[in-house]
């Protein structure tokens, strides 16, 4: 006869005062599951549930519930099921375990169907993607809409020079895909963040933008990045390219990276162009403030780079142009950040004509 796994693997839980009220939660829920009592659970996230959902199915009886600074963790039966719900901001996690996969399944779908609150997209927004690593959830990802103008409202924001390479990425399509790694580098305030923000917008029918908020981690932790990397099924994801964004990473691609971030570096290579990132329509962008003659030869070396753009300031009379007068900018021009800042200390002695991208500047 089968032994139960949970005689072959008995599970001690252990509590110290580091635990949380809504670790004890959820081991009690983990319980019933691990000694087979009900072994069969689903589980579902949600990154923005409607106002006032409790998320507990009609039936439900609570059995506890645990409020943290950052979290809420919520223990509840029914007939044959447990359900656990963790909420976070506007964020949940729910899971069911129950006696049979059919209950389970039901009892998750009346939990988190149509919880969820998606607001209507607007014609200037794009839903962006982000990652992150917390203790309790370790990777994840949720979703935001944020505002992006178009390339016809941006483009003025740029020198010539670069005004003309990005008109040739913004019309990128999948087919177009030759390298991996997308590089835009260049003193900060020149507008890098802001054109992909409008690269997301245009992309959008055939690629997910995702940025990666702790990109100095990503590559340092290989579940983390296998997560990524990974990503969604390519069933479920339609075969959509992802665009990975990490800002500001000047340690891990400057000449030195090898010697000061060990494997880091190699690991990002391995990404764009290895084994790792085989079967995977992952492109990587990339931000940085670092001259190109500083960067690693690796990362721009031929075939390697989708774009490889030098955002810089725009010339003089490309500056006054934009700010519709020549006080404050000196011989070598501006950069976008010091138009704005000129422009907005120059608010109260002149008319100032509105920029679609105002505050897009990064």
């Amino acid at each position: 006869m089968p032994v139960d796994p949970s005689r072959v693997l008995p599970v001690h839980v252990r509590l110290d005062d580091s635990d949380s009220l809504s670790d004890v939660v959820d081991a009690l829920f983990l319980s019933r599951f691990t000694s087979g009592e009900q072994p069969y659970a689903r589980g579902a996230s949600l990154d923005s549930v409607k106002a006032g959902l409790t998320l507990l199915p009609p039936e439900a009886a609570v059995l506890r519930q645990a409020r943290d600074k950052d979290r809420s963790a919520t223990l509840a039966e029914g007939d044959g099921w447990t359900i656990l719900i963790s909420r976070w901001n506007r964020g949940a996690d729910v899971t069911v375990a129950a006696v049979s996969d059919e209950i389970a399944e039901r009892v998750l779908k009346s939990s988190v169907d149509d919880a969820e609150d998606e607001p209507e997209p607007q014609p200037d927004n794009v839903s962006m993607g982000f990652w992150y690593v917390t203790p309790h959830r370790g990777p994840h990802r949720t979703t935001r809409q944020i505002s992006a103008a178009t390339w016809d409202e941006l483009r003025v924001n740029y020198t010539a020079p670069v005004a003309d390479a990005l008109d040739d990425l913004m019309k990128l399509t999948a087919a177009d895909i030759t390298g991996r790694l997308l590089l835009l580098h260049g003193p900060p305030g020149t507008g890098k963040t802001s054109a992909l923000r409008t690269l997301a917008r245009s992309w959008r029918d055939w690629c997910q933008v995702d940025c990666v908020l702790d990109p100095e981690r990503l590559f340092n932790d290989v579940g983390y990045l296998m997560s990524i990397a990974i990503g969604e099924d390519e069933g479920a994801s339609g075969g959509r390219w992802r665009l990975l964004l990490l800002e500001d990473c000047d340690e891990l691609i400057r000449g030195q990276a090898k010697h000061q971030t060990g494997q880091a570096l190699s690991r990002l290579l391995n990404l764009t162009d290895g084994l790792l990132g085989q079967g995977r329509n992952v492109l990587v962008g990339i931000t940085t403030n670092e001259d190109l003659e500083r960067l690693h030869p690796a990362v721009v070396r031929p075939g390697r780079c989708l774009a490889r753009v030098e955002v810089g300031p725009l010339t003089r009379d490309e500056a006054v142009s934009w700010l519709g007068t020549s006080e404050g900018i000196g011989r070598d021009g501006a950069t976008l950040a010091e138009l704005y800042a000129l422009r907005r200390g120059a608010t109260a002695a002149m008319p100032v004509v509105p920029h679609a991208a105002d505050g897009l500047y990064l």
